[in-house]
């Protein structure tokens, strides 16, 4: 009796895997033709709820969040400029963004995961070197010029560094209204409230005042 209740559960599993959508991994498909982020309203559900269609205008499907150079005049000598649903409101439920990275003279996007999306990325000027992590610790990478794409699996560790000898520019497509993005240094060292030193000395196996160094360049001291 145990075996045939075994073998009906396992039966059944693999049936509710077999009807599930292939894009049950992405955001959820829309269920109406448009559905504009109403940004005013306080409450959301996974995602932003839809403006009054009385309210859409042909301007929410167009934007020029990423027209601009970014200002890469920081440490790292680079900038995100995104446009995800919270700068383009009408790409609320279509699970579509699109970041443009600006990269100085040997500029890094430094190590950052996107938690939600895959990253198709496009080098619009200059060499960039790109490279990932795989959960087995593989390191993959290859300098990508002008012209050439990249692709980040979802959820992978990641760089970006301008390895030429003018300005880069990527623009890069995510399957996902709102990717997130977790930085590694910041994640890290510049979190509120900060991560104990302890659980990072035994992680980095360091002495503390290298965690305080490191904690003083992300805000934590």
């Amino acid at each position: 009796m145990e075996l045939q209740l075994l073998a009906k559960t396992l039966f059944l599993l693999l049936s509710i895997t077999t009807l599930l959508p292939a894009s049950s991994g992405r955001d959820p498909d829309p269920v109406q033709d448009i559905c504009v982020a109403d940004m005013k309203c306080g409450v959301t559900v996974n995602g932003f709820p839809c403006k009054p269609m009385s309210e859409v205008v042909s301007d929410d499907f167009f934007s020029s969040a990423i027209s601009k150079e970014g200002d890469t005049n920081n440490p790292s000598g680079f900038k995100v400029t995104a446009g995800n649903v919270l700068s383009f409101p009408g790409l609320n439920t279509l699970g579509l963004s699109m970041n443009r990275v600006d990269l100085a003279v040997g500029g890094i996007n430094p190590l950052h995961v996107h938690p939600r999306a895959t990253e198709l990325g496009f080098v619009v000027t200059g060499e960039v070197l790109v490279g990932f992590v795989t959960t087995s610790n593989v390191y993959y990478s290859k300098v990508i010029k002008a012209g050439e794409n990249f692709v980040i699996p979802r959820g992978l560790m990641h760089f970006e560094l301008n390895v030429g000898p003018g300005k880069a520019l990527e623009l890069n497509v995510f399957d996902s209204q709102l990717p997130g993005t977790l930085s590694a240094p910041l994640s890290l060292f510049g979190s509120k409230p900060a991560i104990p030193t302890e659980v990072l000395t035994k992680t980095f196996l360091v002495e503390p005042n290298i965690i305080h160094l490191l904690k003083s360049k992300f805000g934590n001291y």
